[in-house]
């Protein structure tokens, strides 16, 4: 789903998480926020940059990484074609190209370890209440979740507006959520057989 560090290292091997995730967060909200596709296509140039700082070898690891996306893009992109929706394919797939390559650049060049640490840090206060380990796991991997949840959405909604005229609202949350879900099971059985939090 979302890559693993790279071993490949880049100049943003030296950069700490906190402003990777920081920036990511703005990213994936500008992401969403954008509705057409000349904006959304610079802020995937401006993605794609970021891999070739990394190097031709980096940019090759990425473009593998984002390769399991290409059957949903042919599909978007054959569908909309139908549909005489070009524009709204491209921005659908822009959208989803732009905000999975930005999470697979911050986490193929930020260590789990690291990302961890800076939340347990900052989850100190909460320990009587909330083991830091626990909430830092939980949130980093809600932080690699967020680019997948978001794309799944926009699917689901896409997927909405295609059959019918009317907004699709409430509909497609239930779609999200037994994706999410799904995916969450995944993580919980691989967390399981490498012992838990332990």
């Amino acid at each position: 789903m979302i890559a693993l560090t790279s071993p490949i290292r880049t100049p943003w091997h030296r950069i700490p998480p906190a402003p990777k995730l920081v920036a990511l967060v703005v990213l994936t909200a500008g992401v969403l926020a954008l509705e057409r596709p000349l904006p959304l296509a610079l802020l995937l140039a401006g993605v794609a940059g970021g891999y070739a700082a990394g190097g031709r070898a980096f940019m090759a690891e990425g473009a593998r990484v984002m390769r399991p996306l290409l059957p949903l893009i042919l599909v978007l992109a054959a569908w909309h074609l139908v549909l005489r929706a070009p524009e709204a394919g491209a921005v659908l797939i822009l959208r989803i190209l732009a905000a999975v390559g930005a999470a697979n650049l911050v986490t193929m060049t930020t260590r789990l370890d690291a990302m961890i640490a800076l939340v347990t840090r900052l989850a100190r206060p909460l320990a009587p209440v909330l083991p830091p380990k626990a909430l830092a796991l939980a949130i980093a991997l809600m932080i690699r979740f967020i680019p997948v949840a978001a794309a799944r959405h926009a699917a689901a909604r896409d997927a909405w507006r295609a059959r019918s005229p009317s907004r699709p609202g409430w509909r497609t949350v239930p779609a999200v959520l037994l994706g999410t879900l799904d995916d969450a099971d995944h993580v919980a059985e691989a967390l399981r057989a490498r012992g838990g939090m332990s």
